[in-house]
């Protein structure tokens, strides 16, 4: 079966786009949620990942509509995977325990570690320009 995930972070946002996209990919069912995705706890997305099975699919239009972050993505797909669970990210492609499938979640794999050693950076630079204020603390 098609399962179709469909997130937007604020209640002023629409869906409808994310929904018809899901649809036209041929969902079975589409769970959708008004929700930040800072957040693990999203009950629709729970509730979906409860429901999932070996041979199903989890389908959602782009990569952040379901992680948190590249890192909580790429965790959540392997999970998925052991448990013979499909991943479409239409943006991406189909992610399946095949080589191409491996293929990908090892190119979202490195964009992880990227995405991670980019925040670092940004964090030290901050700091050290930070650090340039006579009046600045470290801590709280």
């Amino acid at each position: 079966m098609k399962y179709g995930y469909a997130r937007v972070s604020t209640a002023s946002q629409d869906l409808e786009l994310q929904l018809q996209t899901l649809e036209s990919a041929g969902c079975n069912k589409i769970y959708s949620e008004k929700f930040t995705g800072t957040k693990a706890d999203r009950p629709q997305f729970i509730e979906l990942l409860s429901l999932l099975k070996k041979g199903d699919t989890l389908v959602v239009t782009k990569l952040d509509r379901f992680a948190r972050s590249a890192e909580d993505g790429v965790n959540l797909i392997k999970e998925l995977l052991s448990k013979g669970i499909k991943v479409h990210i239409l943006n991406m492609g189909l992610v399946e325990d095949t080589s191409m499938g491996r293929l990908i979640l090892r190119m979202l794999s490195a964009i992880a570690e990227f995405d991670r050693d980019m925040i670092v950076e940004r964090l030290a630079e901050g700091k050290a320009i930070a650090k340039q204020n006579p009046d600045f603390r470290e801590g709280r």
